[in-house]
């Protein structure tokens, strides 16, 4: 119980509460309106001219519901309690008006927008309001309890629509985040792909233009051709981030463009070999596929020293996609390195589609990155 009080002792106000718009002027005229329209009519009222006065004072209290919910409440409930107060000690009829039953509107907005600590403040003063006026009407059990439950439906309408809203704010929040995950993997694996690719042919661009200016031009073509992929998938990238619309995202690399990967240029060489049922996957496992092991070829290519050779192997095993990516070189950092964002990456992708990854050395040398991934992704 101590707990339950300390979270909502320390809860803060909800975020984003609406401003006083057009709308909230219209309500406060409407209630002054009817206000003074039940003032004139009902001539039952004891002190007709006082209490209509002071229903119409309280009606403006609306405008600040949101901004100041524990002041707007207290001052709307105070001048119920003060009615209901004057009403015991003069013996009187009924003080209070009709149109005062605006002040559970406060009460509502005490509950919505309040933080913890003014709704901890607010509901024991509202409680003693009701109970006076209660009191002073000299009501009966039912009605007792009928007033209570209708009192505390307000409450719990309150309660009901600020849970919703905090629970869609961290929805949107996680939206958010997933969002940014998934730009990030794709600006990693595309471009930190490309511009590698481009650092090796500058790189041996430079060692060859003096002895083999054949090969050099051969680097310069192909430093061109990786610049021009990068700046492509950079527009499609930014693209999908413009537009809204469906028809913006453009098909994700699978399977069928692996053999882009395979190249026998500087740098290692690497191969491709394809086995089993490819065709026809999950367009999220394909793409999976694609870009886990374009991220461990972009690492062999930057991090492992010496590496001549780098392996790619997909095949089909029952109902699972086995890809394993091997190189010779030696891993920067050895096996303790601590995992780079590459392959978090691959390990994210592979866990969200229901399958498992493992990155480390090879038992005879070199470095191995394997990932199963399921045929049927779970829904």
């Amino acid at each position: 119980m101590t707990a339950s009080w300390r979270a909502l002792w320390r809860e803060p106000r909800p975020a984003g509460p609406p401003p006083v718009g057009r709308g909230d002027w219209v309500i406060v005229a409407g209630f002054e309106a009817a206000a003074l329209f039940e003032g004139i009519v009902r001539t039952d009222l004891t002190w007709r001219p006082v209490v209509t006065v002071l229903a119409m004072a309280v009606m403006p209290l609306l405008l600040w519901r949101r901004s100041h919910p524990l002041a707007a409440c207290l001052i709307g409930f105070g001048v119920a309690g003060l009615l209901s107060a004057v009403q015991l000690a003069t013996g009187t009829a009924d003080l209070g008006p009709s149109s005062m039953m605006v002040i559970l509107i406060l009460l509502y907005a005490l509950v919505r927008w309040g933080s913890g600590r003014e709704i901890a403040i607010g509901l024991p003063g509202v409680a003693a309001v009701v109970a006076l006026g209660m009191y002073a009407a000299s009501v009966g059990v039912a009605d007792a309890i009928g007033g209570t439950l209708f009192v505390s439906l307000f409450i719990a309408l309150a309660a009901v629509f600020r849970y919703r809203a905090a629970l869609w704010q961290r929805q949107r929040r996680e939206i958010r985040n997933e969002e940014r995950l998934a730009l990030a993997r794709q600006l990693h694996d595309t471009v930190a792909h490309h511009v590698s690719a481009i650092a090796v042919q500058a790189q041996a661009g430079g060692v060859v233009a003096r002895a083999q200016p054949g090969q050099a031009v051969a680097a310069l073509a192909t430093i061109e051709s990786e610049a021009t992929r990068t700046l492509a998938e950079m527009r499609a990238m930014v693209r999908v981030l413009r537009d809204d619309g469906g028809e913006a995202y453009a098909p994700q690399p699978g399977v069928a463009d692996l053999p882009a990967l395979a190249r026998s240029d500087t740098g290692p060489r690497v191969r491709l070999s394809l086995a089993g049922a490819l065709t026809q996957l999950p367009a999220t496992v394909d793409a999976a596929i694609y870009r886990i092991a374009q991220e461990a070829v972009t690492n062999a290519v930057r991090h492992a020293r010496g590496a001549t050779r780098v392996d790619i192997d997909v095949c089909r095993v029952g109902d699972d996609i086995r890809l394993r990516v091997t190189n010779d070189g030696i891993a920067v950092g050895g096996s303790g390195a601590r995992p780079g964002f590459g392959v978090t990456g691959m390990a994210e992708r592979a866990h969200l589609l229901g399958g498992s990854l493992a990155a480390g050395p090879a038992p005879h040398g070199g470095w191995v990155v394997e990932a199963v991934l399921p045929v049927q992704v779970s829904p």
